[in-house]
């Protein structure tokens, strides 16, 4: 695995996206991860940001909307940028409230990623903490106390979404979220192999972000399922940092650790 940054996690550091490319490519990452699509006057200086310290685009998050709206404009960007992975970054909780929402969200999804692909994109989905409620007690409350409810409200609104897409949406597993929504990261990792191609290395402390070490996720061990379902990238991502400077350079440390 290579080591990667998501951008967000400076988006208070300097006055652009090249001052924050500077400042991964000093703290030794091997990419970056873009959070927002550039336009078309920043593409430029970002390219020659990018070579100055030999960092590549992981992927770039970009929303839904955006992909939905303007697919030619982003595949042209991340395009200039070598770039071929949009990532979803987020879909609210209702996208996810039921059998019937997840089912909509995945032929949501589906359709993007036919559509980017026809472009040279490939799509990923990247998760949070809400995506793994139980569709079982949701429809329970929907239909009241003592209905029963239907098969398709077994497991969790992930499992669903999984299951309701093909191979062609990938997933961006965030570790540290699913670690704060109760579930099992790694037994995660090792079902779906051939849909992850990122996973982002966040930890959390009683559901919030904290530095890498610092929280509730057994690292290592999620290192090491990456490693053996054969991911590509490991993304380093602190929702909340303290001093980007410090914090940044911390998590480079910590996620070259992991990746020994």
């Amino acid at each position: 695995m290579r080591s990667a940054i998501q951008l967000y996690t400076l988006r208070e550091y300097g006055d652009s996206t090249t001052d924050r490319v500077e400042l991964a490519g000093e703290a030794g990452f091997d990419a970056v991860e873009l959070a927002g699509v550039p336009n078309e006057e920043e593409v430029g200086d970002l390219s020659l940001e990018l070579a100055a310290h030999d960092l590549d685009v992981a992927a770039a998050h970009v929303d839904a909307e955006t992909l939905e709206t303007e697919p030619d404009v982003v595949a042209d960007r991340l395009g200039q940028l070598d770039c071929g992975r949009a990532v979803v970054p987020y879909l609210p909780e209702e996208a996810f409230a039921s059998a019937a929402a997840v089912d909509e969200t995945a032929h949501r999804l589906t359709t993007l990623s036919e559509e980017l692909s026809a472009l040279g994109v490939d799509l990923s989905y990247h998760n949070h903490d809400h995506e793994f409620q139980s569709l079982r007690s949701s429809d329970d409350r929907a239909n009241g106390e003592g209905r029963p409810v239907s098969e398709a409200g077994d497991g969790t609104a992930f499992d669903r979404l999984l299951q309701e897409t093909d191979d062609h949406v990938g997933v961006e597993f965030d570790v540290g979220w699913a670690v704060a929504a109760g579930s099992d990261p790694v037994e995660l990792l090792e079902r779906v192999p051939e849909r992850v191609d990122l996973v982002h290395f966040k930890d959390t402390a009683d559901g919030v972000p904290v530095q890498l070490g610092e929280g509730d996720v057994d690292l290592d061990a999620c290192a090491e399922a990456a490693r053996e379902i054969g991911a590509e990238w490991a993304v380093y991502e602190h929702d909340d940092p303290d001093d980007p400077e410090t914090d940044v350079a911390e998590g480079q440390e910590a996620l070259a650790a992991l990746l020994e």
